[in-house]
């Protein structure tokens, strides 16, 4: 029966070539921008390591002074640490893992005189990054610890790095050139990109991730400036590199991760006691001085990653989804009307409603599914547009499965809801009115 009802449908929609071509125009404008603002907030709002983000935790610590009643973010604890804060927290073992972490970055070249030196943004961090934020390596591994505190220059560089330099391959060992510093490589990693960017929201949550990790010793050793966010709440004298390191600047970020709640409980009294033996040594002044962990989603919130405006965009896209199919109903109902005479004579023939309802809503249904399709290819071509020429959306324009499965069932979903009164409306026809007729 259904696939007598679908050469119905087929027909029908070919009978009026003109209305169904709006119809098909309505659904696949409507999908279209739905499925495009979603697929963008969908990214957005993604969890980026739902397998750890639990456990992964950013360190807040509310350093400033009292004449500062709001400083940061509307909890009042600042988005950094100081980077004398992040040198002491680094030599706890309280934590299971644990990084500070800055975004740097110098020019980058090889032993050939054929590559010319390239600029690109660095990441220094230490060891535990990798194994913290599940980046896989490709070959090698992460630099030990002894090179962590060695302040030993050592790197690990990303694929896209890798191919760009070498052609790709396993070209760990091999030396690169950092502002003209040798570094050896220790480690390659694969294709590699958190979306968003949760590690470190403060420039950026979804641009492009840095290609170069380096110890985060070598910041101090090798006086790499920050390529980052610098706020400060103190007026005083910093004129040299020497003098931030030691600073009230913050301008580092850090994070630790804790397996279970109990060594949660028992990184927040180490906190606590790191603030007093800070307040005792004449920092910390203010009078509610503490410190506060957010997990990942908890992170993304507080950072408002997903910001206001996306939702209003995505409930608007939708708006325009219920306009459009408003517009497809109008178009179902005068088209079903206009065969009342034929439904009439089936119904005198013995189909009852239920088959004619039917049979209607799998016309409206093969309706939604080529207007769903042509909506995806729609949405395809406007998130093309936005990543080609908006370099913040590169990371946010790609549907994934669940995108593409989502489209098909809400374009038909929709239409079956649009055609569920002009279907009924048809059914309901009284046969000896045409018969008469006739």
């Amino acid at each position: 029966m259904f696939n007598y009802y679908l050469r119905l449908a087929w027909k029908s929609l070919w009978a009026t070539p003109v209305v169904t071509l709006l119809m098909l125009i309505a659904i696949a404008l409507g999908i279209g921008s739905a499925m495009g603002t979603l697929t963008i907030y969908h990214l957005m709002s993604a969890d980026p390591i739902p397998e750890k983000s639990a456990q992964l935790f950013a360190v807040q610590l509310k350093s400033y002074d009292n004449k500062q009643s709001s400083w940061g973010m509307n909890d009042g604890y600042p988005l950094q640490i100081t980077h004398q804060d992040a040198v002491n927290l680094s030599h706890s073992s309280v934590a299971v893992k644990q990084t500070p972490m800055v975004r740097t970055g110098f020019a980058v070249q090889t032993d050939n005189p054929d590559i010319a030196p390239i600029l690109k943004s660095v990441r220094a961090a230490n060891s535990d990054f990798f194994a913290m934020f599940n980046a896989p390596f490709a070959y090698g591994s992460a630099w030990d610890k002894n090179s962590d505190q060695q302040a030993l220059e050592v790197t690990v560089i990303g694929a896209k790095l890798n191919q760009q330099l070498f052609g790709g391959g396993n070209n760990v060992g091999k030396i690169l050139y950092f502002d003209q510093k040798a570094f050896r490589i220790v480690g390659i990693l694969q294709a590699w990109q958190p979306t968003p960017q949760y590690y470190d929201v403060n420039n950026g949550a979804f641009r492009t991730g840095e290609q170069i990790f380096i110890p985060f010793a070598l910041i101090a050793s090798n006086k790499y400036r920050s390529w980052g966010n610098n706020n400060s709440y103190k007026n005083e004298e910093v004129n040299t590199f020497d003098e931030k390191l030691v600073s009230e600047s913050h301008w580092i970020q850090y994070w630790v991760e804790l397996k279970n709640p109990q060594q949660k409980n028992a990184y927040q009294a180490y906190l606590k006691n790191y603030i007093s033996q800070q307040k005792q040594l004449g920092r910390f002044e203010r009078d509610d001085a503490s410190a506060d962990l957010k997990n990942v989603t908890t992170w993304l919130t507080y950072n408002e990653v997903v910001s206001e405006d996306n939702n209003v965009l995505v409930g608007l896209s939708f708006l325009l989804l219920v306009v459009c199919l408003v517009n497809t109903v109008g178009l179902l109902l005068a088209k079903f009307l206009r065969r009342a005479p034929e439904v009439g004579v089936r119904r005198a023939l013995g189909a009852s409603q239920t088959q004619v309802f039917l049979q209607h809503l799998v016309e409206v249904s093969l309706l939604g599914l080529t207007g769903g399709l042509l909506g995806i290819l729609l949405a395809q071509l406007g998130l093309w547009l936005l990543k080609n020429n908006y370099e913040q959306y590169q990371l946010l324009t790609d549907m994934d499965i669940t995108m593409l499965l989502t489209a098909p069932v809400l374009a038909i979903g929709s239409s079956i809801i649009a055609g569920l009164y002009p279907a009924w409306k048809i059914c309901r026809t009284q046969p000896a009115v045409y018969l008469k007729s006739q």
